[in-house]
């Protein structure tokens, strides 16, 4: 078969094999309503569209980068800003879609799906191009290689304070706080090169991640994005975010815990939440949850290159403090790090999301979707460092590819923008936010005891 052939009849054909239908000669084939790509919304059978193209991504799924799942959870939906967001270089992008097109939308089609308000989505579209044009996704090399260099100042000191003076209780706590925040930075670290937000070139953000995730804190790149994607992609969305996947543990938001109440789920005294989740969340998702998932993840995935990158963390850290501690005392120093990290981690990203709107897929825009899951805490030089610039939640949501030191320049925009279109554009204290942490899963458990007995 001839390569105009077989184009041909890829364009006539849709997944399964199945005839795409022309309308009586009326339409050439290869033209998509939307109701026609909503359909190819299953795990067998997945179509997109990025700028008014419409792509088949049922095969390629399973080789994207960034994961199968972020990229699925888009099947059947426009994905033209998802895409914009997530990809640096879109050029470089194109030729593995070229492959993968199978039409574009009738010209009687608008450019959004469902109910997305066009005039947002073109306002926030030209306010990416007014960031592009004054340089806001330009990195400063020397502002990462800083960062860094305290990271590993910090490393080191925390060895040598025990090398030089031995490990009595004071010192190895001393020992542990240091590590513990060096271990938090090189977390908010590996989170700018995991976005590609420092170097042009994406092999070289990956290549100073998997050191950094890998080498300086012993987990996995590949574990890391594919879940965190789809964060950013559906952020707050069940089923589809894997942050608010609480497992049974927990009820979030307001539509779950009524959900569950009503069908008599009570896996947890849930109505206890806000109480039990002092004692289980903040101390227990890094050293226990996380830990068992990323082993689990990169033995099941054969991901052998992360494995030996972890490992070298190890190698390293016992070499470092077997001499020290014995095996069994380095042990323990490090899993007191991991918890004393666990609680950083757990705050920082969750009083910028748990309080927000938690709810199931509602096909918004990407500014709505973003805003009403995220919230800013108040800038300052301490809350800058201590969340790793994440107090910028929104901006960062909103440009995932930006270097976070120009988060507060974009800020004035993106609220500028919200107030035209009256979307809530949220900036708290970092007591308010952390307050609101407990406050929202208080209010959860109350709604699902409310609906567990009345409804």
């Amino acid at each position: 078969m001839s390569g105009g052939s077989r184009l041909h009849l890829a364009l006539r054909m849709g997944v399964g094999g199945q005839q795409t239908e022309i309308g009586g000669g009326n339409r050439a084939a290869g033209v998509y309503t939307w109701e026609e790509v909503q359909k190819h919304c299953s795990r067998n059978d997945q179509w997109l569209v990025i700028d008014r193209k419409v792509y088949n991504i049922t095969q390629w799924a399973q080789k994207h980068p960034g994961g199968f799942r972020v990229i699925s959870h888009y099947a059947g939906e426009d994905a033209s800003e998802a895409f914009t967001a997530f990809h640096p270089d879109s050029k470089f992008v194109q030729k593995f879609l070229k492959p993968l097109l199978v039409g574009e939308l009738a010209v009687s089609e608008p450019s959004q799906d469902r109910d997305k308000n066009a005039g947002i989505v073109q306002d926030f579209l030209s306010l990416r191009t007014q960031a592009e044009r004054e340089g806001l996704f330009r990195a400063r090399p020397l502002f990462f290689c800083l960062h860094l260099g305290h990271i590993l100042l910090l490393e080191v000191l925390a060895w040598l304070i025990i090398w030089l003076w031995g490990t009595s209780w004071t010192l190895t706590f001393l020992c542990s706080v240091l590590q513990a925040i060096a271990q938090s930075q090189a977390g908010w670290l590996q989170h700018d090169f995991g976005h590609l937000s420092v170097f042009k070139k994406s092999s070289w953000n990956h290549m100073l991640q998997k050191f950094i995730i890998g080498h300086v804190k012993g987990a996995s790149a590949n574990w890391w994005n594919h879940r965190h994607f789809q964060h950013h992609a559906k952020p707050n969305i069940f089923s589809k975010d894997p942050d608010v996947n609480m497992l049974h543990v927990f009820v979030v938001g307001e539509t779950q815990p009524v959900e569950y109440g009503i069908k008599k789920i009570k896996y947890m005294p849930y109505h206890h939440q806000h109480q039990y989740f002092l004692l289980i969340g903040p101390p227990l998702l890094i050293p226990v949850y996380f830990h068992i998932q990323i082993i689990r993840t990169m033995i099941s995935r054969h991901d052998w290159g992360d494995l030996a990158w972890s490992m070298s963390f190890y190698l390293r850290y016992l070499c470092c403090y077997i001499p020290l501690y014995g095996l069994l005392g380095s042990v323990a120093l490090i899993s007191f790090v991991r918890f004393l990290e666990s609680h950083w981690f757990v705050w920082v990203t969750q009083m910028n999301h748990l309080p927000m709107d938690i709810d199931h897929e509602k096909h918004r825009d990407w500014l709505t979707m973003q805003l009403q899951a995220t919230c800013n805490i108040e800038k300052s030089l301490f809350n800058d460092w201590f969340s790793g610039h994440l107090n910028f939640q929104i901006e960062h949501h909103l440009f995932p590819t930006m270097p976070r030191h120009n988060y507060h320049q974009v800020a004035p925009l993106v609220c500028a923008l919200c107030e035209k279109h009256g979307i809530p554009y949220q900036v708290k204290t970092m007591w308010q936010g952390l307050t609101d942490v407990i406050r929202s899963l208080k209010t959860s458990g109350d709604l699902w005891l409310d609906a567990y007995l009345h409804k």
